[in-house]
């Protein structure tokens, strides 16, 4: 038996076992570079997919994967984990973002990008982490993002139902609360320089009811539509109707139209979306609008008689209807199959 002494004599030398290790290296490389060279992309990505799928069922962990939209429709759950995460910011916490818009009393803070955010429900653990992929454009896009964002959540497998049922409803129950306390009116013009269809400032406008020179009983009038516009949720599925309502406001400039959208977002606590039609291309990019804007809010479009030259069917020989802003396009985007795409809307037209 070897003494101590003699069984460390025996051991090779620190730089034996680095040679060797790089030898090996090397010859890993090698072999990757070989077998790529030389075995065929398909069956390349063949191997890669068995082998993932074994991974997986070898893997106790389920990973659920939120991205920031679907198609043209934004993910209300990527918004929503976004807002709770920013309350779960610890000591731990490494990376960070804080933004302070003006008017903001408070600062906004949401963690970065790949910091990993642990988070515990019913004495279970979720794992979550924001990461982001490129997006490839073509040419005649008019889509200004150029990455998506998406949470991927990770969970024992044996906690799906949970995590389903009953962990992602409570997130967008307790971001909706969140939001509401923190809530202030904003106010979002159309941006195509961003990676988003809207920029917003905060609407720190002092109209209110109690401001406003109205006729009482046109006033009071006001007050109790809206009031029945907001409570009616249940009628309007009921009956079959978008949650919507639309109002037509006329008068000279100077006569209190824009005083009145202000007082109604300040009663109502509605985000408005002020839409100049001449900021937008085409019939594609109305549509995107109209589902880049949030619930509970109100869309104003400005001058409708005379902002802009709208195409009729008739004549759009030249270009097809999605090239230009067309009077059928605007219908629908208002009162057709796409104003459908959201809830408790109102649509101001002056």
């Amino acid at each position: 038996m070897l003494t101590k002494m003699e069984f460390f004599e025996t051991m090779p030398s620190s730089k034996t076992i680095l040679t060797a290790a790089t030898s090996l290296t090397a010859s890993v490389i090698l072999f990757r570079s070989i077998a790529s060279d030389l075995v065929p992309e398909q069956l390349q990505l063949f191997f890669s997919s068995r082998f993932q799928k074994l991974s997986n069922r070898l893997s106790s962990q389920l990973i659920v994967v939120i991205e920031e939209s679907e198609g043209l429709t934004l993910n209300q759950m990527f918004d929503a984990v976004n807002v709770y995460l920013g309350t779960k910011v610890n000591a731990w916490t490494q990376r960070i973002k804080v933004n302070k818009p003006d008017e903001d009393e408070e600062l906004a803070v949401t963690v970065d990008r790949y910091q990993e955010v642990t988070d515990y429900y019913e004495n279970v653990k979720f794992t979550w982490i924001m990461k982001s992929r490129g997006i490839k454009q073509s040419e005649k896009s008019t889509n200004p993002k150029t990455e998506l964002r998406y949470f991927e959540l990770s969970f024992h497998k044996k906690q799906k139902e949970m995590a389903l049922k009953f962990y992602l409803p409570y997130i967008l129950k307790r971001a909706k609360e969140f939001k509401e306390e923190k809530r202030v009116v904003r106010l979002h013009t159309v941006d195509y320089n961003g990676t988003d269809y809207w920029s917003s400032v905060v609407l720190n406008h002092p109209a209110t009811f109690d401001t406003m020179a109205m006729e009482p009983e046109m006033k009071e009038e006001l007050i109790e539509d809206l009031d029945m516009f907001v409570s009616r949720k249940d009628y309007y599925r009921r009956v079959g109707k978008a949650w919507k309502r639309g109002y037509l406001l006329y008068g000279p400039p100077g006569t209190g139209k824009s005083s009145l959208v202000a007082a109604m977002a300040n009663y109502l606590k509605f985000d408005v979306y002020d839409l100049d039609l001449r900021e937008v291309q085409c019939n594609s990019d109305l549509r995107r609008l109209l589902i880049g804007s949030s619930n509970r809010s109100i869309l104003v479009i400005e001058d409708i008689d005379c902002n802009v030259g709208l195409q009729n069917r008739e004549n759009d020989n030249d270009t097809t209807e999605d090239d230009k802003i067309t009077l059928s396009g605007l219908l629908n985007f208002i009162d057709g199959l796409w104003s459908s795409c959201g809830d408790e809307r109102i649509i101001v037209f002056t």
